[in-house]
């Protein structure tokens, strides 16, 4: 019997691994998204409360919360995350099929291979209801608040 679970739990564990979305976290975008030239693109994020979204749990003592996870962190799975806060793939989705600028030189291409671009829907999959210090979300208003798009 042992045996048998053991050999469920591999299987279960190869699956995940093989299927699950693989983030590359904002360290990674930061190699191409960052400085003047770019727009400062990661440093706007950076400087977010975006990008401190989890020391905010941390100060609350929320920052185990499974509930309180799925929005302040990246790549939340249910028992681990991929990234502290909500990095760039939370919104823009895993990148290791868009990272490469080959990719990413084409918006469409990169869009093709799982490149996100959030819309007021992805945004009140967090901004809503449900969260504990939720007070209305006016989309336009706090898209301004983040912008970071980066235009040549």
């Amino acid at each position: 019997m042992k045996k048998l679970v053991l050999i469920a739990v591999c299987v279960l564990f190869v699956a995940s691994t093989v299927f699950a979305a693989d983030f590359v976290t904002s360290k990674k975008c930061k190699m191409c998204h960052k400085g003047a030239k770019k727009g400062e693109v990661f440093e706007k994020w950076e400087k977010s409360s975006h990008a401190k979204a989890f020391e905010t749990l941390k100060a609350k003592g929320e920052d185990k919360n499974p509930k309180c996870l799925e929005c302040h962190t990246t790549g939340y799975d249910g028992s681990a995350y991929k990234e502290e806060g909500v990095g760039c793939e939370a919104c823009h989705g895993a990148g290791s099929d868009y990272k490469k600028m080959s990719v990413m030189k084409d918006k469409a291409k990169a869009m093709e291979a799982g490149l996100i671009m959030p819309d007021e829907a992805a945004c009140k999959k967090c901004h809503n209801e449900k969260s504990p210090t939720f007070k209305g979300f006016n989309f336009e208003e706090f898209s301004k608040k983040i912008d970071h798009t980066y235009t040549k």
